[in-house]
């Protein structure tokens, strides 16, 4: 399901400084997984930042076609 249009789209944003995301084909739907220790971890800048970025993430992949849910694993 993830097609070389999703990738472009995908690339074309920057994450900010400190956040990164893994994106997991599951044939139905895309997961953008989100590390929330990274998260965490970041100021309240960077954390309005890394939201923002989900959410255009998000956007472009659902533009290109893909059914996508944002996930995290929980911290202890």
């Amino acid at each position: 399901m993830y097609t070389d249009e999703m990738a472009r789209a995908f690339h074309s944003i920057t994450p900010p400084k400190g956040f990164l995301v893994q994106l997991i084909d599951n044939k139905h739907f895309i997961a953008v997984k989100a590390n929330e220790r990274e998260f965490m971890r970041l100021d309240d800048y960077n954390k309005r930042q890394a939201v923002e970025y989900l959410v255009r993430v998000k956007s472009a992949l659902e533009q290109n076609g893909a059914i996508v849910m944002i996930i995290r694993e929980a911290v202890e």
